[in-house]
């Protein structure tokens, strides 16, 4: 009888075993299963990313061509317009004054850049207009904010910047040597009997050049 007892409580023991065995690695199986199903639903949040990335650059390099087959547009029509009017400069001036509104209006339109504008009530002013110049943009946000009858200085090099250069020069806006400080100022010179006499606007960049990392550049002697 003991003997029996014994076999039986020892058989009990094993089934026990068994059942605590089996339920361990059915749990296990299905944490297991749960984790990778888990894994396998989660999104790809990096990979989305990656892909939003490449979708803002391509977008932006669309906007990059369609502002310069714009600027093509307009730079072409307006150059022919100088062209008849080249025995009269202050008109030229003056119809360099509209590209710049309409293009400069037409490339902020297309880029989408958000635009805070204070003090517009003055932008019909005759004045002498500051602006740094931290982008490209910069140029034609000004020439799209000051009035008609507004004049710019750029350094004579900007004759071969495709497009703007040219149209630059037809429309008899001035330029300056800064390789030779003594012409410089006689330009300078020119430039304020100029404006002066034909009741024109200036527009000057008193850093002389765009600056690299958006910061504002020390000013240009001449400018302070």
């Amino acid at each position: 009888m003991e003997n029996g007892g014994t076999s039986s409580f020892m058989r009990t023991r094993r089934l026990e075993s068994y059942f605590n065995a089996s339920s361990g690695l059915s749990v296990k199986e299905t944490v297991k299963s749960s984790v990778k199903e888990e894994l396998e639903l989660k999104p790809r949040t990096d990979l989305y990313a990656d892909n939003d990335g490449w979708v803002s650059v391509l977008i932006s390099w669309i906007k990059i061509f369609i502002c310069f087959v714009t600027m093509m547009f307009t730079t072409f029509v307006w150059a022919l317009i100088m062209l008849v009017l080249l025995p009269w400069p202050y008109e030229r001036i003056r119809q360099g004054n509209i590209w710049g509104h309409v293009t400069g209006r037409l490339m902020i339109w297309i880029l989408g850049n958000p635009i805070k504008i204070e003090g517009a009530e003055f932008s019909n002013k005759r004045a002498i207009y500051i602006s740094n110049h931290a982008s490209p943009l910069d140029v034609f946000l000004i020439m799209w904010l000051t009035p008609t009858g507004t004049v710019g200085i750029a350094k004579k090099e900007i004759i071969w910047y495709p497009l703007f250069g040219q149209l630059y020069v037809l429309a008899n806006h001035l330029r300056i040597d800064r390789s030779n400080p003594t012409a410089a100022i006689q330009s300078m010179k020119e430039a304020a009997r100029a404006v002066v006499k034909n009741n024109l606007s200036l527009i000057i960049f008193p850093e002389g050049t765009r600056s690299k990392n958006g910061r504002l550049l020390p000013f240009k002697k001449g400018s302070q």
